[in-house]
């Protein structure tokens, strides 16, 4: 067995594992709810996701087109996102809101895909994307005790050691390209307007409550949404220390 089908059926059984997962069902539907504030009805929207093996979205988003380098037979399209500008099933110009959820630090080579993404957006479709966020709480969890690959000595946003769909990451890739000041996002400058003022900075310890995919802890769901809440409130106030995850928008020039 490859490492494709590993990952295959390690995806599906994750899947079935978060649809039971009442908390972190709740955790991704507030995420949603934050991602797409200020569109409107996403039933009028051409709306692709991209990274799509275990996501919820299509829950509660119907309409949604789905996809993943995985073939899965519940998703819309199987392809490779380092080369989704020749998908000819996917009209270039068509996508007005290209999303992902911890998917780009996944990515081989994350700005060749975000290059060529933009060429199934409309001209000022938006792409959204959250991945995770290096706060003063966070960088500890992430570096020390969550399970994926995490390392700030790169000398360019790329995974080299490329294995697996879900074995291949590196959690700090995002933040270098878009917060450490490194200037690995100018070369998306021609392509997209970046709004940094308008970064949507995301929960604490609430997704590690939930278990995440792999667990699941046995927080009655009542008490989870209201610690939910003070976390929310914490991130808000002061997410360079609490903040674990990051919203960024980018908009098709």
């Amino acid at each position: 067995m490859n490492l494709e089908d590993i990952d295959r059926i390690r995806t599906i059984e994750n899947r079935r594992r978060l649809l039971r997962n009442e908390n972190l069902l709740f955790w991704y539907r507030s995420l949603y709810a934050s991602q797409f504030s200020g569109l409107g009805d996403l039933d009028r929207l051409m709306v692709l996701e991209v990274g799509s093996g275990t996501s919820p979205l299509k829950h509660y988003y119907p309409t949604v087109l789905t996809s993943d380098v995985l073939p899965l037979d519940y998703l819309d399209f199987s392809f490779d996102c380092h080369r989704i500008d020749e998908v000819q099933e996917i009209p270039n110009g068509s996508i007005d809101i290209l999303t992902m959820t911890n998917v780009l630090h996944h990515l081989k080579a994350p700005l060749i895909f975000l290059s060529k993404a933009s060429a199934k957006l409309k001209k000022g479709g938006r792409l959204i994307m959250t991945e995770p966020y290096f706060s003063w709480g966070s960088r500890f969890i992430y570096q020390y005790i969550h399970h994926e690959y995490c390392s700030f000595d790169i000398e360019e946003p790329v995974i080299t050691n490329v294995g697996g769909p879900l074995t291949s990451a590196n959690s700090a890739i995002p933040y270098l390209i878009f917060f450490s000041g490194r200037g690995w996002d100018r070369h998306l400058t021609d392509i997209y307007a970046v709004d940094y003022s308008h970064v949507n900075y995301f929960t604490s310890l609430s997704y590690f409550m939930t278990g995440g995919i792999s667990h699941r802890f046995p927080i009655p769901h009542r008490l989870f949404k209201l610690l939910f809440k003070v976390d929310e409130s914490l991130t808000k106030w002061a997410p360079a220390i609490f903040s674990s995850f990051f919203t960024l928008e980018l908009s098709k020039r």
